[in-house]
C-alpha cells in the first residue's frame, strides 16, 4: 500500500535539526523546523507535516500521557499540565444496539482542560518557548482558546483569542477567560476568525497555534498511537475502523500521519490501518461533500450552523491532508442532522460516557453507515468524541431531563416517586 509510506532519511544539514524537519504535501520541498516561523511551505503555500530521520516502534515509548511518545514528537519535553492518558471505554451494549462487533469510545474529554486541544498545546507551546515568540494566539470555536490559554498561562505566555460572537458555548468562554487571555469577539464565523489571525500571524504580531501549525498535529497524533496501544491491549487486535467529528480536520490528519508512522517504523502492517471515518454536522459539511463528489479539495461554506459548535467550520485547513487520509485507509465521511446527534449524546451519557455535542456526532455518524451497510456486522470500531459535556452546559441540559419542582417534605417527595 504505498499510499501509506512515508519517507524517512535525513535530508541536508542545513534543513534538519536533531532529526526533525518540515515536508511539504504539495511540493515535497523540506523546510527547517526552528530556524524560521513557517506555516506554509514558502514555495507553494502548501501545508506542511513534521518529518523524523527514524520512527519509533511501541517499545521505544515509556511513561504515560503525550509526553510518553516522545520519541516519535519535534522536542523532547512541554510545557505540560499531565494531558493523555485519557480513558477507553468499553461500550458492549452500544455495540449490540449499532450492531458491530465491538466497540470502544476514545473520550479525549477526559483531557485538563476538557478536549483534545491539550495534546496539540503541549507541544505547540513547547515549540513556540524554543522559537522564542513573544504572544500566542488561535481562532477558535471554543475548545482551542480554552486549551490555549491554559497552557499559555501555564508557560507565563500572553494569549490572544479570536472568537466569533455570540457563537461560543459558555463553558469554554469561561475558560478561556479564566486562565487570562485577551478574548475579541468578531462580528463573523470561526473561518473568519481565522482568516484574521492567519494574517497577523504573517505580519509577525502572534504565533498561531491553530491546526494550520504542523506542530499542533503532532501532539493530536498521540490520541491514534495511545488509542491503537490501549485497544490492542484490551481486544488483542486493531480497531477495523476510527470514527470520528470533522471540524478544521486536524485530528483526521494527525490520526493518518500516526498510523503511516508506525508502517513506517514496521510496529504494524499497512492492512492494519483502521479507516478513518469522518462525521460532519449537515449544516457544516464541506468534507463530507468533498468526498460524495469525488472532489480532491473542499468548496467553502460561508454559512455554516449546528448545535455542534465545536465543528461549526465552513472552511476546514486541514481538508488537502484528511481528504486523502480518508480515502487512502479506505474509510468514507457522512453528514448527520442535529437530531441524530442530540439522540447520540443522549445514548452516550445513559452510559456514563458525558460528551459535547460535536463528539456524539462520532455515534451519530456510525449509526448511519450501519444502517447504510457501509459499516459492516464484523467490525471493530473505535468513536472518537473530543470534548467534555460541561464544555457546553446549555446543550447538555437541553438534552437531558427537566427538574421537578416539590415543597420541602417527605410525604410530597414519595407522592411525586409513586407518580
Amino acid at each position: 500500500m504505498a499510499h501509506l509510506e512515508i519517507e524517512t532519511g535525513q535530508p541536508s544539514p542545513d534543513v534538519a535539526a536533531d532529526g526533525v524537519w518540515l515536508h511539504c504535501i504539495e511540493c515535497s520541498e523540506e523546510v527547517a523546523p526552528f530556524a524560521d516561523i513557517v506555516y506554509r511551505c514558502p514555495s507553494c503555500q502548501g501545508l506542511l507535516e513534521v518529518r523524523y530521520a527514524e520512527l519509533p516502534g511501541w517499545s521505544a515509548f515509556d511513561g504515560r500521557g503525550v509526553w510518553r511518545y516522545r520519541d516519535a514528537l519535534p522536542v523532547d519535553d512541554g510545557v505540560s499540565i499531565q494531558e493523555g492518558d485519557t480513558p477507553l471505554y468499553h461500550a458492549p451494549e452500544l455495540a449490540r444496539e449499532v450492531g458491530v462487533s465491538t466497540l470502544a469510545v476514545k473520550h479525549e474529554g477526559m483531557n485538563p482542560t476538557g478536549s483534545f486541544k491539550d495534546r496539540g498545546m503541549t507541544v505547540g507551546v513547547a515549540v513556540a518557548r524554543r522559537l522564542g515568540v513573544e504572544r500566542l494566539a488561535c481562532a477558535s470555536t471554543g475548545n482551542t482558546s480554552a486549551a490555549l490559554a491554559a497552557y499559555g498561562a501555564r508557560d507565563g505566555m500572553p494569549v490572544l483569542v479570536l472568537l466569533p460572537a455570540g457563537k461560543v458555548a459558555a463553558g469554554k468562554l469561561a475558560q478561556a477567560a479564566l486562565h487570562g487571555a485577551r478574548i475579541l469577539e468578531v462580528d463573523g464565523n470561526f473561518d473568519t476568525c481565522l482568516d484574521l489571525v492567519s494574517e497577523l500571524a504573517e505580519r509577525g504580531e502572534v504565533y498561531l497555534l491553530n491546526s494550520l501549525n504542523p506542530y499542533r498535529l503532532e501532539g493530536q497524533k498521540t490520541i491514534g498511537l495511545e488509542m491503537l496501544e490501549a485497544f490492542r491491549e484490551r481486544y488483542g487486535a486493531i480497531p477495523d475502523r476510527v470514527v470520528l467529528p470533522v471540524g478544521n480536520a486536524g485530528n483526521t490528519s494527525a490520526l493518518h500521519k500516526a498510523f503511516r508512522e508506525l508502517v513506517a517504523a514496521g510496529a504494524i502492517g499497512p492492512d492494519d490501518v483502521p479507516k478513518l471515518t469522518g462525521v460532519q454536522a449537515a449544516g457544516a459539511a464541506p468534507l463530507v461533500e468533498a468526498i460524495e463528489d469525488g472532489a480532491d479539495s473542499i468548496t467553502r461554506w460561508n454559512e455554516v450552523e449546528t448545535i455542534a459548535t465545536a465543528i461549526r467550520i465552513g472552511n476546514p485547513v486541514n481538508a488537502p491532508k484528511a481528504i486523502p487520509a480518508i480515502r487512502e485507509t479506505g474509510g468514507t465521511a457522512i453528514a448527520v442532522e442535529d437530531e441524530e446527534i442530540t439522540d447520540a449524546q443522549r445514548s452516550l451519557a445513559e452510559r456514563g460516557i458525558g460528551v459535547e455535542p460535536a463528539s456524539a456526532a462520532s455515534l451519530a455518524g456510525l449509526r448511519a453507515l450501519r444502517e447504510q451497510g457501509v459499516v459492516d456486522a464484523s467490525e471493530r470500531v473505535v468513536c472518537l468524541t473530543t470534548g467534555h459535556l460541561l464544555k457546553d452546559p446549555d446543550a447538555a441540559a437541553a438534552a437531558g431531563v427537566d427538574p421537578e419542582p416539590v415543597s420541602a417534605t417527605t410525604a410530597d417527595v414519595l407522592e411525586l416517586l409513586a407518580e
